[in-house]
């Protein structure tokens, strides 16, 4: 019995140290080509450059307040798209309706899509003349494996983090997104939101009253082959089974997140040794996600005082045990618009009521980017194609709901009381 428990101790030692291994690697060498060799379109020659332009928030323009007309300065948020096999139309779909110039977009396709679906998306990517102009989003060439609820997920997303920390310099907020979520207003509604938020303002759903999940999450040991095969497969488990730990307290939550590039720069460079510690403890962690950067903020004392206990998203769940989202229909539309939320999911694909989000909520027509103030182009033709200055935003009637929503979570009742609990 000694010597079983001791060569399990040697299979979880190794497991995350390979895993921590891993994790630097990527986060501190993130770049690379498409393994296809394809010569027309490169990672490292795709960096992202709006900084490089004028919008008018700079210092030298006043922190835009001639341009804002005294309004404060509009934020920049940098978003993970992420899909497997099969999901490249659903991200270009994405892309549009999330598009706006201000942005940073970066979108994975894991090792599981082949290298022709991702060279397609790279390719639609380089076609669009909006894009081309800004330069603001791109395309992940070298694919990381995803397992399903293994350790790989929160290691691909810390890589995509370290891209964005790497090549885009000026941004504020970092949000996730699958191939099955889509937006529920403009980004004219967001940024003018969010542009009266305090910045350190970190929203990720969390609790440490885990329930089912210490028995079906935190007790359980797995191991992901993921971290050393080549090709997807699922998690297996060991029989052995873990106490909870007494140095941190676990805290858990949503995998969608809206997180502080200070706090996930102290993620990936991590000053003191607690990102690296919890790394090495859900490395063997079943839906890591759920729990990585809760259990980080929470257990800091520079950022437990910083979450909003929010995911911004519109979810339905399974019941029981809550465990999946469901697929959002029409029949949900309603709910959603009045939810107040930003996102929504999950969607099957090409579902009748995106049609009709893209149509009353985001006013775009199939195939076209999501029109902002930026766009001056003619009605009756796609107005994006004429792009005016990004700080323009319009928000409409739409915004109201998420104001709505952002108010009741930051009252006296909600925001402190139901921080890191």
């Amino acid at each position: 019995m000694k010597r079983a428990h001791a060569q399990w101790l040697m299979i979880l030692t190794a497991t995350s140290l390979l895993f921590l291994i891993v994790l630097l690697t990527v986060t501190l060498t993130g770049h690379g080509k498409y393994s296809s060799g394809a010569s027309d379109f490169y990672y490292e020659q795709r960096q992202f450059t709006t900084l490089d332009r004028n919008f008018g928030d700079t210092a030298e323009n006043n922190d835009g307040d001639s341009n804002r007309l005294g309004l404060p300065k509009l934020p920049r948020f940098a978003y993970l798209i992420s899909g497997s096999k099969g999901d490249g139309p659903q991200l270009r779909r994405l892309l549009q309706a999330l598009y706006h110039p201000r942005n940073y977009y970066l979108l994975h396709l894991d090792l599981e899509a082949s290298d022709a679906e991702r060279l397609e998306l790279a390719k639609f990517v380089k076609s669009e003349a909006l894009i081309r102009e800004f330069r603001n989003a791109m395309v992940i060439g070298n694919a990381d494996l995803v397992t399903a609820k293994g350790p790989t997920m929160i290691a691909s997303t810390l890589h995509a983090i370290a891209i964005l920390l790497k090549r885009a310099k000026d941004w504020d907020w970092f949000i996730n997104l699958s191939a099955s979520d889509y937006p529920l207003m403009s980004q004219d509604e967001l940024l003018h939101i969010f542009s009266f938020l305090p910045r350190e303002l970190n929203f990720l759903e969390h609790t440490s009253n885990i329930g089912w999940k210490e028995n079906q999450r935190a007790r359980p040991i797995i191991v992901d082959p993921g971290l050393y095969h080549s090709k997807k497969s699922g998690v297996f488990w060991a029989k052995e089974r873990r106490s909870m730990p007494a140095s941190f307290k676990l805290f858990m939550g949503s995998t969608w997140v809206l997180l502080t590039k200070s706090f996930l720069e102290f993620c990936v460079l991590g000053w003191d040794n607690l990102p690296r510690t919890l790394l090495m403890y859900y490395t063997n962690f079943l839906s890591s996600p759920e729990g990585y950067f809760h259990t980080l903020a929470c257990n800091h004392k520079d950022y437990q005082n910083t979450t909003v206990n929010h995911n911004l998203h519109y979810i339905r769940w399974d019941s029981p045990p809550k465990a999946n989202p469901i697929n959002l229909t029409l029949e949900h539309y309603n709910d959603m618009v009045q939810s107040g939320a930003p996102f929504a999911g999950s969607f099957a694909r090409d579902d009748p009521v995106l049609d009709i989000i893209d149509k009353e909520l985001l006013k775009r027509p199939r195939g076209q980017f999501t029109p902002g103030g930026w766009c001056l182009g003619k009605l009756g033709k796609d107005p994006c194609l004429a792009c005016g200055n990004p700080n323009a935003v319009k928000p409409t009637v739409v915004s109201k709901m998420l104001e709505k929503l952002i108010v009741k979570l930051l009252d006296s009742e909600n925001f402190r009381p139901k921080q890191c609990k």
